[in-house]
């Protein structure tokens, strides 16, 4: 079969910048899952993406489906032909179904008889034919949140469409897609090259657009020019780094098709100001990189990509320098207006601020979070007092005129302005630390005051809102608090806390005279620990793991994580499956004969076989031996040595009758497997592990 490279580009408006990888992605894989299920062999497939284009090159197209192989089955040969071997009314009906007569049809011998079969080859459509409606349905299947119109059409995208390229091979595909006739033509860039272009095959479409059109169509391509060049001039300033943060450099590069790194100034003066106060307003509003020294210093330069070559580049960047000013201003004054009132001076200023209607204000959640605080603080060795403090200061920034115009500074302002109101160095950092982890893999609180602060926030978040019935449901989740159970179970686990979550959740319910809920405690902490199953999921660590603690329901989340590594490294044993098997059907006998009405007081002179005698002994030995390490919390060293039970486990079994006919042996019996059993249900309920099959 014959193939020929293809290419597609949509040729638009700014494409959103944000979005472009997305968009792109998206359009290539729906391209080829289109080209998958039409079942059209193809090579290598290209992405190329700029602000003004979305483009699919796909090497080695074939240029047809495959001819499939076509079998449908009809009546059978008895039910075909009459006694006078005339066709019947249902062969001449599943003939003229088909457009073919009887005697076109071949007969297939089955285990159930002789049937007619109707058997042809279907030829492949032409892969030119099929590209259009496979292109405007993966266009279609964008993930755009709002589509507009424009003009009079009634087509609908993410931007205005203006120009369309569809090339197999050197020949046009002679067809239209979003009311756009397709040619060969593309667009160069939009000063440089303000023109139309000849793409002459799939092949030279990128050479095209960078010799002739000043544009370089491929996204990775102007990344990697675009980080290499900002370096180098950072460089060029003597021990110069730039920071590229790499969703600034994905931002950045959307928006550039002809990127050019300029190098611009400012003045000494705004470096007094806090260094995340000046990154954001150059990264968030002008999309510049800030450059530090050797120690991690920030310096007075930065970093603007311009969208074109300049012949005076220095009026660009005389005016990006003139962009930036009054922005840097505006942050050294807002600082230092801030700073002639205190932070505790602003408390008052929360109570008009609402947190939820029926949970408050600021101030009243403010409150209550500094009660929790102290006593998180006193459970896990810090100072109650400077929580109660940092959690009474924690949301004052709030009301600051910098975090009021830069609200992604929120706490780290907060910090900055409690040392320089001169409170202690724990309680400063709290008011950073108690958003600590922002995000999945952030950073977390290095202070125990930050601890419990951070802690406590969330608690009364999560307490509260379960407590007036406003749980998250589905995808909504408007106060984060998916992402805040998660916060305190690392902070927990990570900082090895040693807290309760159920006495926390009781402490943080004790706060509110206005739940509505049934045990609210009970109901987050059950939530909470739901929580875990995704976050051993990520680790590798299979859902049977995690089912088999969550059935004991332990509450410490330190102590939940430590069993389960001791189960997931028991799993690893090669007695673990036979161990688990033995739980079960442990499990299954007690529960048929009482369940926990069944004592485990073991009497040795009812013991009668020898593997009850070996196992009696075996059970009893390990009961010394492990419970010591139970109560240390050493899970993993308790049931590698429980593994040792493998043995006389499958003895028992294998030659004891449990179910003995005189009843104090067989109670007897019972109370020994109940033993074995709660030996395991200290760790976790293992028969809920996978078993030899």
């Amino acid at each position: 079969m014959a193939t020929q490279d293809f290419l597609v580009e949509l040729g638009t408006e700014e494409l959103p910048p944000k979005a472009l990888k997305t968009l792109s992605n998206a359009f290539t894989q729906g391209i080829t899952k289109g080209l998958a299920d039409a079942g059209i062999q193809h090579g290598a497939v290209e992405a190329f993406a700029a602000p003004r284009r979305l483009a699919v090159r796909i090497r080695d197209l074939a240029d047809a489906q495959p001819d499939k192989s076509v079998e449908k089955r009809g009546p059978a040969v008895k039910a075909a032909f009459d006694d006078g071997g005339n066709p019947t009314r249902a062969l001449t009906g599943f003939a003229t179904s088909l457009g073919v007569t009887p005697d076109q049809l071949d007969t297939m011998e089955t285990d159930k008889g002789a049937w007619l079969v109707y058997r042809t080859v279907e030829q492949g459509k032409p892969t030119i034919e099929l590209l259009p409606q496979l292109i405007e349905q993966s266009l279609a299947a964008l993930p755009i949140p709002k589509r507009m119109r424009w003009g009079a059409y009634r087509t609908e995208f993410v931007r205005p469409v203006h120009w369309l390229v569809l090339l197999f091979g050197n020949k046009v595909i002679d067809d239209t897609v979003m009311g756009l006739k397709a040619g060969n033509q593309t667009r160069g860039h939009r000063f440089h090259c303000p023109m139309e272009l000849i793409v002459p095959t799939p092949a030279d479409y990128e050479v095209v657009l960078r010799e002739e059109g000043h544009v370089i169509a491929n996204f990775e391509e102007r990344r990697d020019v675009i980080r290499a060049g900002v370096t180098a001039i950072a460089q060029s300033e003597g021990n110069g780094q730039a920071v590229i943060d790499d969703d600034l450099l994905d931002e950045v590069t959307a928006l550039n098709e002809w990127p050019v790194p300029l190098l611009g100034r400012f003045e000494d003066r705004f470096l007094d100001v806090p260094a995340e106060a000046l990154i954001s307003s150059m990264k968030e509003h002008q999309k510049y990189f800030h450059v530090v020294d050797g120690t991690g210093q920030m310096l007075p330069l930065f970093i603007t990509v311009a969208n074109l070559e300049s012949r005076d580049p220095a009026q660009v960047i005389a005016g990006n320098e003139k962009v930036i000013r009054p922005r840097l201003s505006d942050a050294a004054f807002f600082y230092d207006t801030d700073r002639k009132a205190r932070l505790e001076d602003r408390i008052e200023r929360l109570k008009p601020i609402v947190f939820q209607e029926k949970l408050g204000s600021i101030y009243d959640k403010s409150v209550r979070v500094a009660a929790l605080a102290s006593k998180i603080a006193a459970a896990i060795g810090s100072d109650p007092a400077l929580a109660e403090r940092a959690a009474m200061l924690a949301k004052t920034d709030l009301v600051t005129e910098m975090v009021l115009e830069f609200t992604d500074l929120q706490g780290i302002m907060g910090q900055y302005y409690a040392a320089n109101d001169g409170e202690p160095a724990d309680v400063a950092s709290a008011l950073n630390e108690q958003y600590m982890p922002r995000f999945a893999g952030d950073d977390l609180p290095t202070t125990l005051t930050g601890c419990a602060v951070a802690i406590a926030d969330r608690l009364d978040s999560l307490v509260g809102l379960f407590g007036i019935k406003q749980p998250p449901s589905g995808t909504r989740d408007p106060f984060g608090l998916r992402r805040a159970s998660l916060g305190v179970l690392r902070i927990i686990i990570e900082r090895e806390l040693p807290l309760d979550l159920q006495t926390c959740c009781e402490w943080a319910a004790a706060n509110f005279d206005n739940l509505s809920e049934q045990d609210t405690a009970t109901t987050v902490v059950d939530y909470m620990l739901e929580r875990f199953r995704a976050h051993y999921d990520e680790q590798g660590i299979g859902a049977e793991v995690y089912l088999a603690v969550h059935a004991r329901r332990p509450t410490r989340p330190l102590d939940f994580d430590r069993r389960v590594k001791a189960v997931e490294a028991f799993r690893q044993m090669p007695e673990a499956q036979a161990l688990a098997a033995a739980n079960k059907r442990v499990s299954n006998i007690l529960t048929k004969q009482g369940g926990d009405s069944i004592g485990e007081a073991v009497d040795s002179a009812l013991l009668q076989d020898a593997a009850e005698k070996a196992l009696a002994e075996q059970v009893a030995g390990q009961a010394d031996k492990v419970v010591p390490l139970f109560e240390q919390g050493d899970y993993g060293s308790a049931l590698s040595s429980l593994a040792s039970l493998r043995e006389p486990v499958d003895n028992f079994f294998d030659q004891v009758m449990v179910m003995a006919d005189d009843e104090a042996i067989r109670n007897n019996r019972l109370a020994l497997l109940n033993r074995l059993r709660n030996l395991f249900l200290r760790v976790a309920d293992i028969s809920l592990l996978p078993t030899a099959s």
